[in-house]
């Protein structure tokens, strides 16, 4: 599949989408305050601009450092789990049990624990985000080719050497896979945290504008923020998709043969 295809079947299908959408809403006669037809989405989020952009700016900030944070605690534990399967095995059911608590059951408890509002809201994003990169970054370090595995140990490699030469190579794939969901998982932690912390001022995000949105009933305003987080998400997958690439397009099947 060529390039050209790639880019241009998905940019057919949101085309496709949003002259339904325009048309279907022209000829219900529905309301602006119910759901507003594209182009309205598109005037408001051109009018309320710099309104939009800043708390753009302000949920990106705490979704990216959520990720980093993500990345640094997740690929850390992974790295302490594989050293022993006594220790995976005592820590990891912890490590599950974060990925299966409602953020917004405690969310709250955080935002009142920790004072600093921005901080408290990246500690949420991360927990959200943190369990796919764990997981599937200690399953690619064990995932090891047996045969690579006996060669190393017939030259007497020694355990740095395997790690940084053979079990870190193997990970990749398995680290970019939880990567992406975790890029995702991130804004959607940074979102839910802000709707529960309710912050406004300087300081909000998306998340406030939906909420103000949605008690002004300016649809149209609600609609507009929906559709820069949506962008914000592919924008950050696309982002770690291109860097796996880089990284793994030269060697690994996963990239070599993207797109048969």
């Amino acid at each position: 599949m060529t390039r050209v295809v790639k880019v241009m079947a998905p940019a057919l299908v949101a085309v496709l989408f949003l002259l339904g959408w325009h048309l279907w809403v022209e000829w219900q006669q529905i309301p602006v305050y119910l759901v507003p037809g594209p182009a309205k989405v598109w005037d408001t989020l051109v009018a309320d601009w710099g309104l939009l952009s800043a708390s753009l700016l302000n949920t990106a900030k705490i979704a990216a450092t959520a990720l980093g944070c993500a990345l640094l605690l997740g690929v850390t534990c992974a790295f302490v789990f594989v050293q022993s399967r006594w220790i995976e095995a005592s820590l990891f059911p912890y490590a599950i049990l974060l990925q299966v608590t409602p953020i917004v059951a405690i969310a709250p408890l955080i935002i009142i624990w920790v004072k600093d509002t921005f901080i408290a809201l990246v500690v949420c994003a991360t927990i959200v985000a943190l369990f796919p990169i764990i997981a599937n970054t200690t399953l690619g370090l064990r995932s090891v080719d047996p045969g690579l595995r006996d060669m190393f140990r017939l030259y007497r490699a020694n355990r740095w050497q395997t790690l940084a030469r053979l079990r870190i190579p193997s990970a990749l794939p398995y680290f970019f896979a939880g990567l992406r969901v975790s890029t995702g998982l991130a804004l959607i932690g940074a979102v839910v945290a802000e709707f529960v912390a309710g912050t406004g001022g300087t300081s909000s995000g998306l998340a406030y504008q939906i909420l103000m949105a949605g008690l002004q009933l300016n649809i149209p305003r609600l609609f507009a923020a929906l559709a820069l987080i949506a962008l914000t998400g592919v924008v950050l997958f696309a982002a770690v998709s291109l860097l796996s690439r880089w990284v793994l397009g030269r060697w690994h099947e996963s990239e070599i043969k993207h797109w048969d």
